[in-house]
């Protein structure tokens, strides 16, 4: 784990836990409007509502679970900072738990709201039953358990752990702890009945560990639990090989979309169709500079940091929307995937150059959690290409209504890339899809594969 993962998982901890108190805001409000009117049902333009609300909370609720499972260390001595790791993953379980108390206490009294929060979403892959799987998940006491040392660590070393969270962005976690703290008051007699549970167990295998190590093992072990809730592979680490990544050096040009997939991630699910993820390519310096982005005012500091880059091991050349915004990025990014595919527009340089410092103006903003077209103060990681090329040079993004709400997903550009419209396929390297050829495919030959999964 580097210093660019721990700022990035701090950035996220911090925007979803905001997203969250918007998310309340915009539940209590609906809530009250329906019980206020007496009519015992939502109106068609509430349902789409809470849809919305509901595939917003399971986006923020499963990136804060990978986080914490991908926080992985053995607190080695040359490791990352202990007590950042620690603070990330136990400010993110207390996200998570504060909006599952949440939703009981505001709806699990009320019928009409339970049965619309339990209601699938197919067009998000939400699955029938998923608020009643919330309070089951938050009121087990073998995941109870896994939270007691995470609470012992932090009561122990509280003025150490403020102490680490002086500057930006881990100040941001402090306060999300401090906040969010009492959310943790769960009676001792759950952690006894837990903790006979857990004896000849692994967990009393591992007495022999820190308080910090058994801390960091709960919490984990807590979000390895949850995300069993879906199907994924524990431990998988998706990455491009280094003779793929040199192909697709030879192949990339300023202003190609690569869209990505992670297999056995959690974030897949919640996310339309089989291409769940894009990121922008920006170029190398020497390229941008060629297009012209070096002049353009309104870009002046990206193309600072981006130039300043140029002689490190992992160069900006990415502008990329995850979890914890919208930031510049190296290729090792979107290179941390099993599948790949790089579309191209349609346009001479100068357009190119239009759409990309288009897009670079939106960097620095929060992720999107609501997947929603209509605001532009955060964008989901598809919005950044659309953002900065939607109607230059006559490219025309049509989106979809999901939800009662106009999106574009990563597999919405697959889409027009296989019709041929505004996107022209380049290039694939999907070992699942292409039959054996575990290659880079490039030409014609991309729209074949494709269409093994375009929706």
């Amino acid at each position: 784990m580097d210093d660019d993962s721990l700022v990035e998982g701090a950035r996220a901890v911090g925007q979803i836990a905001a997203h969250f108190t918007e998310l309340k805001t915009r539940a209590t409000e609906l809530t009250a409007a329906a019980r206020a009117q007496h009519r015992g049902y939502f109106v068609p333009e509430e349902g789409l509502e809470v849809r919305s609300i509901l595939a917003s909370y399971w986006s923020g609720r499963n990136a804060l679970l990978e986080l914490i499972h991908d926080y992985r260390t053995d607190f080695a001595a040359d490791g990352p900072p202990k007590d950042i790791v620690f603070l990330t993953a136990f400010s993110a379980a207390l996200v998570l738990v504060d909006a599952a108390r949440y939703l009981r206490e505001s709806f699990h009294d009320l019928e009409l709201v339970r049965a619309k929060l339990n209601e699938a979403a197919e067009e998000f892959g939400i699955p029938a039953g998923s608020y009643d799987q919330v309070q089951r998940s938050l009121f087990n006491p073998r995941h109870a358990w896994h939270l007691y040392h995470a609470i012992r660590y932090f009561q122990a070393n509280r003025d150490l752990l403020e102490k680490q969270c002086s500057q930006p962005p881990f100040a941001s976690l402090w306060s999300v702890v401090t906040s969010l703290e009492h959310r943790l008051d769960v009676p001792i007699s759950r952690y006894a009945r837990a903790s006979l549970r857990a004896r000849g167990a692994a967990l009393t295998r591992k007495l022999t560990l820190t308080l910090l190590q058994r801390s960091m093992y709960g919490l984990q072990k807590l979000a390895g639990l949850l995300l069993a809730e879906k199907y994924v592979r524990l431990g998988h680490e998706p990455n491009l090989q280094e003779d793929i990544r040199r192909q697709l050096a030879e192949i990339l040009r300023p202003g190609d979309l690569l869209v990505v997939r992670k297999e056995f991630a959690i974030t897949n699910y919640f996310l339309p169709g089989y291409w769940p993820h894009a990121a922008l390519y920006l170029g190398g310096v020497g390229e941008l500079d060629a297009i012209g982005i070096a002049r353009v005012d309104s870009v002046s500091k990206q193309w600072t940091r981006i130039a300043n880059s140029v002689d490190d091991v992992k160069p900006l050349t990415v502008l990329e929307s995850m979890k914890d915004g919208v930031h510049l990025r190296s290729l090792d990014s979107p290179y941390r995937c099993d599948s790949i595919v790089v579309l191209r527009l349609p346009l001479p340089p100068e357009d190119i150059a239009t759409g990309l410092a288009r897009a670079l103006a939106h960097e620095g903003k929060p992720y999107d959690f609501s997947f929603d077209f209509r605001r532009a103060d955060q964008l989901v990681c598809t919005e950044v290409a659309f953002r900065g090329f939607e109607g230059v040079g006559g490219v025309h993004f049509p989106l979809v209504r999901r939800a009662g709400r106009p999106t574009l997903s990563g597999s919405d550009l697959i889409q027009l890339a296989t019709a041929g419209d505004v996107l022209s396929p380049v290039a694939v390297y999907a070992p699942r899809l292409s039959h054996g050829n575990n290659g880079v495919i490039r030409g014609d030959a991309c729209r074949a594969v494709l269409k093994e999964v375009s929706q």
